[in-house]
């Protein structure tokens, strides 16, 4: 069978168009899952650093001053107000970490919806509160 160029040509260009516009949608779902990844790491770290920070002020009596690097230089700050910027860092990255997890699984799922990959089972679970945990171990004792 025989059909026109012109026929073929725009069908062709329409397929191929529609083709572009789902790989470029993928690639972007997937490369929003690396960058949020990667930020994950990155905090990750920035956490560790202050838990290795907190280890070393228990070596000081509260009373002592510390050096602390705020960019490029050091400050002397009085031990027990670096523990507590420190402990508010830490809580920050703790909520920003939690935040970009939640997100993540919901971008996963998009980019499995958008793969045709079904959606992963058990990934959206989370862990039990102190009152759950408590309110388990009170009906276990009975």
């Amino acid at each position: 069978m025989f059909f026109p160029a012109h026929n073929t040509d725009s069908s062709m260009d329409e397929t191929a168009q529609r083709i572009l516009d789902y790989l470029t949608e993928v690639e972007v779902a997937a490369e929003d899952i690396l960058s949020d990844k990667q930020q994950i790491v990155d905090l990750d770290l920035r956490r560790n650093r202050n838990r290795e920070a907190l280890s070393a002020l228990r070596n000081h009596s509260p009373n002592d001053n510390v050096k602390v690097c705020f960019g490029n230089m050091f400050i002397k700050f009085p031990q027990e107000s670096t523990r507590s910027m420190i402990l508010k860092d830490q809580e920050q990255l703790d909520k920003e970490i939690t935040d970009l997890r939640k997100r993540l699984k919901a971008k996963i799922n998009r980019l499995n919806d958008l793969q045709g990959k079904p959606e992963l089972t058990g990934y959206s679970l989370s862990p039990l509160s102190s009152d759950e945990i408590n309110a388990l171990n009170s009906l276990l004792k009975k």
